[in-house]
């Protein structure tokens, strides 16, 4: 069943594209990292957290480890918001790579 039923523009599609079974996705999960030696908790819509779990498993690292590069690499533009810095990262990731496949030379330092 969607939660929406007119498709008249490009956001119409979308909201059809969203079933009440993925309603899930929008609601806020928190988790428990450290980094950088700091116990930190990060409140992310589920839908987020499943991109990073992805990008986790194309580099090659664990979630806790990409967090941590994200937050030593990200938080120069953005002081102090990690949940904002994550959100971009995420949506730059999909912008670039959503054909999921990550660029040669990308694929190998991943590898190392």
């Amino acid at each position: 069943m969607s939660i929406y039923v007119e498709d008249q523009d490009l956001l119409d599609h979308m909201f059809n594209a969203c079933t009440t079974s993925q309603i899930s996705e929008f609601v806020p999960e928190k988790r428990g990292f450290r980094i950088h030696g700091h116990s930190t908790t990060i409140a992310l819509e589920r839908a987020f957290w499943t991109v990073l779990e992805d990008m986790a498993r194309e580099t090659g690292q664990t979630l806790p480890r990409l967090i941590e590069r994200i937050h030593s690499g990200c938080l120069v533009a953005n002081d102090k918001n990690i949940a904002s810095c994550l959100r971009v990262i995420c949506l730059k990731y999909l912008n670039v790579y959503a054909n999921g496949e990550l660029p040669k030379a990308l694929a190998r330092t991943a590898a190392e």
